[in-house]
């Protein structure tokens, strides 16, 4: 039980760090839709998103994210 407790405060802690980083970047005026490499189709009554840049970005940090948590938990 002691090891369930502590996945769910590190659990608790990155939601709460990725909450103040989201809310930073929407202070700053940063938009996440308007990257590079995001593809947007617009015609008359039809908007389609293709979030690659969002993507890429996300695959990036998560990689990292869990590769160190990985690394912690191992030890």
């Amino acid at each position: 039980m002691i090891s369930l407790a502590k996945s769910l405060v590190l659990l608790g802690l990155i939601l709460v760090l990725s909450g103040g980083v989201i809310y930073l970047f929407a202070r700053s005026g940063f938009q996440f839709g308007r990257l590079p490499g995001n593809i947007t189709i617009v015609r008359e009554n039809f908007t389609c998103v293709f979030a690659l840049g969002l993507s890429i970005l996300l695959s990036v940090l998560l990689t990292v994210v869990l590769n160190i948590l990985s690394r912690f938990l191992n030890k």
